[in-house]
């Protein structure tokens, strides 16, 4: 298992190489929700980020950390469309190819992405055994090197600067809520806290139909993902044996949630703060709503992860739920 983390001197170095290249996003503030949930919530918009993701910042570190000779053929990785656009951007600064391994039933918004960036997709079906084994062959049929979609130290290191933004803004938070996956975003997260923060607790969000990084935290061992079955499409993926010791450290915990409430989360935001963020984002505010007394009083600061919707019969099925 690595033993290696992204170090302070590190991130700090991530945030000024990437700086070009991305937005420092808004806080957000609403009263209304504030009153509503008797707490105070700071919104890091990365739903404003490049590619409407926060995956924009791993990916742009990743490859901007690269070498010449890793570079030339070009980069590749598996995504079910954030870290794929993500990347797809990055190359496309970086003048090189991405190979996007992407499931066939990933968003259509997020495909038409990676395409308009200039990524080239090879599509598999929607496993993680598929993507590896899809990814194996592009590999080898393009000698690409391959940047994980967060079990990656650069990778990592880029998230890890939208908490050390949101901190710098907003001191003295108790609370820093994320969603959870792969952990990329959380371990990153939980890193800027426990380097910039002060006494911060850092807490993992995750649906309850996805709730493999739940399983993981209090068991002690990484549990597979095994057939989701959630709205939130960017948090399927399992820990990695990167991201999940940093989790087992610096987290405080994971809380689970129940699909309604991240469509109830996710109407809040839409009609509090005027703002569209997909379901994956809503995780770390329906965690709020669904344990009240735990954060009764209390300052916190929430990832807003993205906002890339696909809008062909969402507020339809939004309407009906």
């Amino acid at each position: 298992m690595p033993t290696q983390i992204p170090s302070k001197q590190i991130i700090e170095a991530a945030h000024i190489r990437i700086a070009p290249y991305i937005h420092r996003t808004a806080v957000l503030q609403s009263k209304q929700i504030n009153e509503i949930l008797n707490c105070s919530i700071f919104f890091k918009c990365e739903n404003f980020q490049k590619v409407g993701a926060f995956k924009s910042r791993g990916a742009v570190n990743a490859v901007f950390s690269l070498k010449e000779e890793e570079l030339i053929k070009g980069v590749c990785t598996h995504s079910s469309g954030n870290h794929a656009q993500a990347l797809a951007r990055a190359a496309a600064l970086a003048k090189v190819q991405a190979h996007i391994v992407m499931p066939n039933n990933a968003p259509k918004v997020k495909i038409a992405a990676v395409e308009n960036y200039g990524g080239k997709i090879y599509f598999c079906k929607p496993t993680q055994a598929d993507r590896e084994k899809t990814l194996e062959k592009v590999i080898l049929e393009t000698d690409a090197t391959f940047i994980h979609p967060y079990n990656n130290l650069e990778v990592i290191a880029g998230q890890s600067t939208a908490a050390k933004e949101l901190i710098s803004e907003i001191p003295n938070l108790d609370i820093i809520i994320a969603p959870v996956g792969g952990g990329g975003l959380l371990s990153g997260t939980a890193l800027s806290s426990f380097y910039f923060g002060n006494n911060i607790k850092v807490i993992g969000a995750e649906p309850k139909n996805a709730d493999d990084a739940y399983l993981s935290f209090h068991s002690g061992e990484i549990h597979p993902s095994n057939d989701p079955q959630t709205m939130a499409d960017g948090l399927l993926t399992s820990l990695g044996d990167i991201t999940f010791p940093i989790i087992q450290k610096h987290v405080e915990q994971i809380l689970v949630c129940q699909e309604e409430t991240i469509i109830n989360a996710m109407k809040l935001i839409y009609e509090r703060l005027k703002i569209v963020i997909e379901p994956s984002s809503a995780v770390a505010l329906a965690v709020v709503m669904e344990n009240p007394d735990m954060f009764k009083n209390k300052k916190l600061g929430i990832i807003l992860s993205g906002g890339n919707v696909d809008l062909s019969g969402f507020f339809e099925s939004l309407l009906d739920a």
